[in-house]
C-alpha cells in the first residue's frame, strides 16, 4: 500500500530525530572523553610542572646551604688567622721586650764576666782555629781581656791540651754601640765567623723555644697528633 506524502514527511522527520539525537549523544560522547583527556594531559603537565618546580627550589635549597657553609668556613678561617695573627704579635712583642731587656745584663760585671767567657770558649770550639780575631764593643774591651785566659783555658782543658789558640781583640773594627753585649769571633782567613753577641744567642734561643712559649702561653694544639 502506497505512503501519501503526509505518512513520508512523518517518516522523514523521525528518521531526522533520530540521526540528530544519536548525532547529539556522539557529540556529547566525544566531548566527555576529549574533556576527560585534558584533565589528565593537564593533570600531568601540572604535576610534571610542579616536580620541577620542587627539585628547582631543592637545588635553591642546596645552593644556600653550601653557600652557608663556605661562608661560615671563611669566617671561621678568617677568625683563626686572627687569632694566630695575635698570638705571632704577642710572642713577636715579648722577645722584643726580651732584647731591650739585654742591656741591663751588662750591668752586673762578675756576672757578665762569665757569660763573655763562655760566649768566647763556645765560639772557640765552633771555629776550632789557631788564631783567632776577637770583636767587641769597644766599651767592653777590658773586660773582654781579663776573661780571654779563662775561656782560653777552658777550650785547651776540653780538647785535652791537643788544640792550642792565640786570640787576638780586634782594635780597628769594634761591634756597633747598638748591640747589647757579647763578642764576634773571625777565622784568621776572614771565611768563618761565630756571632756570639748577645742579640744573637737571644734570637738563637728564643727560636728553638718558640714551641714552648706557644704551650707555654697559649695550651697544647689540641689538633698536634705528635710532640717533638
Amino acid at each position: 500500500m502506497a505512503l501519501s506524502d503526509q505518512d513520508v514527511q512523518k517518516q522523514i522527520k523521525h528518521m531526522m530525530a533520530f540521526i540528530e539525537q544519536e548525532a547529539n549523544e556522539k557529540a556529547e560522547e566525544i566531548d566527555a572523553k576529549a574533556e576527560e583527556e585534558f584533565n589528565i594531559e593537564k593533570g600531568r603537565l601540572v604535576q610534571q610542572q610542579r616536580v620541577k618546580i620542587m627539585e628547582y627550589y631543592e637545588r635553591k635549597e642546596k645552593q644556600v646551604e653550601l653557600q652557608k657553609k663556605i661562608q661560615n668556613s671563611n669566617l671561621l678561617n678568617q677568625a683563626r688567622l686572627r687569632v694566630l695573627k695575635a698570638r705571632e704579635d704577642h710572642l713577636k712583642a715579648l722577645i722584643e721586650e726580651a732584647k731591650k731587656q739585654l742591656s741591663k745584663v751588662t750591668v752586673d760585671r762578675a756576672k757578665y764576666k762569665k757569660i763573655l767567657e763562655g760566649l768566647i770558649a763556645q765560639g772557640l770550639f765552633q771555629l776550632l782555629e789557631t788564631d783567632v780575631l776577637l770583636r767587641c764593643r769597644q766599651t767592653d774591651q777590658d773586660i773582654v781581656r781579663e776573661v780571654i785566659p779563662a775561656a782560653i783555658d777552658a777550650y785547651r782543658k776540653a780538647t785535652e791540651g791537643k788544640r792550642e789558640v792565640k786570640l787576638l781583640v780586634d782594635t780597628e773594627n769594634y761591634l756597633p754601640n747598638e748591640v747589647s753585649g757579647g763578642v764576634v769571633l773571625v777565622s784568621q782567613s776572614g771565611k768563618f765567623v761565630v756571632e756570639n753577641t748577645l742579640e744573637s744567642r737571644l734570637n738563637l734561643m728564643s727560636q728553638q723555644m718558640i714551641p714552648d712559649l706557644r704551650t707555654t702561653l697559649f695550651g697544647r694544639n689540641p689538633n698536634r697528633k705528635f710532640t717533638d
